[in-house]
């Protein structure tokens, strides 16, 4: 049995009279990768400050077993993280900040293995100040991830970082992932979020709207087939006499359940001579399946007011 992490039960927070987050509650389990998802203000950045103690809040939070608050958190020093921007002292070098962070036992084999990791090695010696955007986002992972902690809270992570960054990101999250490390990422960017994470929080005005796992959301997206003929005029009337649902007024785009067969659309525009030159399978992702999670909670709320 998979071993949780991090249990949030009715997490309610307030900024004067105004509720930020309502009743947040979820778990994470050993080994998984959680991606938190929503609009710019919906609370992300909130719950993760809160969950680290940074902020007070009404509400439970256990991280391996053992409660935190923001007057008792000492099961903190089991998490890392990287909350919007990392901290980072412009006239120390990247090693300096790593020892500044790194604990016993093994200290100096910890803080080789973040420089290798996330490819410091070049300007690791330089002080801070002459760092990137994408530098300073390297070394502030680097520094959440340096003492091999059971949980690893990641706020915007790929912030700043170019293609070839993100996919050693990728790859580094899902190699820490399965020896044991758990992550909750927040992220805009949500085609890298869709490639590593496990499950999925949907967060909108505070409130949960939705929690699943991301193979369950994404079986549950809409599926397309786009095809090209020899004659799509003809073919775009035979279709849509037999029922099917064509959703583009420019191409032959039908939208269709997982195990729609071709085979009848085949016999179809054989019997009228038509020739298929192309097909397509596209299948919803991450970004639409959100988006559309967004606007029916929009929706839903606008309704009860």
């Amino acid at each position: 049995m998979t071993e949780t992490i991090i249990k949030v039960q009715k997490l309610n927070k307030s900024f004067g009279s105004k509720q930020v987050l309502h009743d947040i509650s979820f778990t994470g389990q050993q080994g998984h990768v959680i991606g938190l998802v929503g609009a710019n203000g919906a609370g992300k950045t909130t719950l993760m400050k809160t969950i680290l103690g940074l902020t007070s809040a009404q509400g439970q939070i256990t991280i391996d077993g053992q409660p935190s608050s923001f007057n008792h958190h000492e099961i903190l020093k089991e998490v890392g993280a990287l909350i919007e921007y990392p901290s980072i002292y412009p006239f120390m070098s990247g090693r300096d900040h790593l020892k500044l962070f790194a604990k016993e036992p093994q200290r100096p084999q910890k803080i080789q293995n973040a420089i290798a990791e996330l490819h410091l090695a070049k300007y690791v010696d330089r002080p801070a100040k002459s760092y990137s955007l994408g530098m300073k986002q390297k070394l502030g992972i680097a520094m959440a991830i340096l003492n091999n902690p059971k949980l690893v809270i990641l706020d915007e992570p790929m912030n700043g970082l170019d293609p070839q960054s993100n996919k050693d990101l990728r790859l580094l999250i899902k190699a820490k992932s399965q020896t044991g490390t758990t992550f909750l990422i927040s992220s805009h960017i949500l085609s890298e979020l869709q490639k590593i994470a496990d499950d999925l929080l949907v967060l909108d005005q505070g409130r949960i709207i939705q929690k699943t796992t991301m193979q369950d959301l994404l079986a549950a997206s809409d599926h397309y087939l786009v095809l090209s003929t020899s004659n799509d005029n003809l073919a775009r009337q035979i279709l849509i006499k037999a029922g099917y649902q064509l959703v583009s007024s420019s191409e032959l785009k039908l939208r269709i359940s997982p195990n729609t067969s071709l085979e009848p659309i085949i016999k179809m525009f054989d019997h009228q001579k038509i020739s298929i030159l192309d097909i397509q399978h596209l299948d919803e992702g991450l970004e639409d399946s959100v988006l559309k999670l967004l606007a029916s909670d929009q929706k839903e709320l606008e309704g009860q007011k």
